[in-house]
């Protein structure tokens, strides 16, 4: 049976799906727009299915905050250009949103909130089979305290960062959060850093400090034996410096 113009454009604003897919589901389920999603989200279970080997390394990552409870969250996908589509990133917002407006705690949570005619799990696999890229939800956190901030480095969906606070203090807190961007830290103070990662941390410190305290003893050799340590760097510059006459052959064998 034909399909209508009106038909299509339902079916697509229900699903987001693209006009010639909204079509073909809608001949293929005769017209009936609850079977034509279903269709909609079986291709995108066949492309999740399909392409689950696959690295998504790009995507997009928002923060919001309501009061007193922030939320973070990124929706990974396989390339820059899905990135950057606006129904994308409209899907990342729209999830978001209702992860804050229900306060979730977990990507779990998140994943079965009700969204369109599912969960939000599905609303990514629906998405998934519009655009033949793997998707898949990662990194939700969230932080609760008297005063809440949020960071979106350059506007640009890729790096955000969320922050709480015990009272109101917003150029503190947008500070925090612009130095969380800049640096990475591991943790908010000494107490919450990891213990493989303070035991790293001092071997890295013990290893440096043999290495000078050898290359100590070593300067101190080649002065006295009336070496410059300047000449005897590496064997690269010995051989250079020992064809300029700056070192003999005895001082060249002494060095190495």
């Amino acid at each position: 049976m034909a399909v209508t113009m009106a038909e299509i454009t339902k079916l697509r604003k229900i699903s987001g799906a693209g006009m010639m897919d909204c079509k073909n589901a809608l001949t293929e389920a005769n017209g009936d727009i609850d079977k034509a999603m279903e269709i909609i989200r079986k291709k995108g279970q066949a492309v999740a299915a399909k392409r689950s080997d696959r690295e998504a390394s790009e995507g997009c990552v928002l923060a919001k905050k309501d009061g007193e409870f922030a939320a973070i969250i990124a929706l990974k996908c396989e390339t820059d250009f899905v990135a950057k589509n606006a129904d994308f990133v409209a899907l990342t917002q729209a999830i978001l949103d209702a992860a804050v407006a229900n306060r979730c705690k977990t990507l779990e949570e998140v994943k079965a909130l009700p969204m369109g005619n599912g969960t939000v799990q599905d609303a990514v696999t629906d998405r998934s089979g519009i655009t033949g890229e793997k998707m898949e939800l990662d990194g939700y956190n969230v932080v609760e305290g008297a005063y809440t901030s949020i960071y979106n480095h350059q506007g640009n969906n890729q790096l955000c960062t969320i922050v709480a606070m015990n009272k109101e203090a917003e150029a503190a807190a947008h500070g925090v959060a612009m130095q969380i961007a800049a640096m990475n830290p591991i943790a908010i103070d000494e107490a919450g850093v990891p213990e493989s990662v303070k035991e790293a941390e001092i071997q890295v410190a013990i290893d440096k400090t043999k290495k000078e305290q050898v290359d100590k003893a070593v300067e101190v050799a080649l002065k006295k034996a009336g070496i410059n340590p300047a000449h005897v760097d590496s064997e690269e510059n010995m051989e250079s410096n020992k064809a300029k006459g700056w070192i003999n052959d005895e001082d060249f064998a002494k060095a190495k």
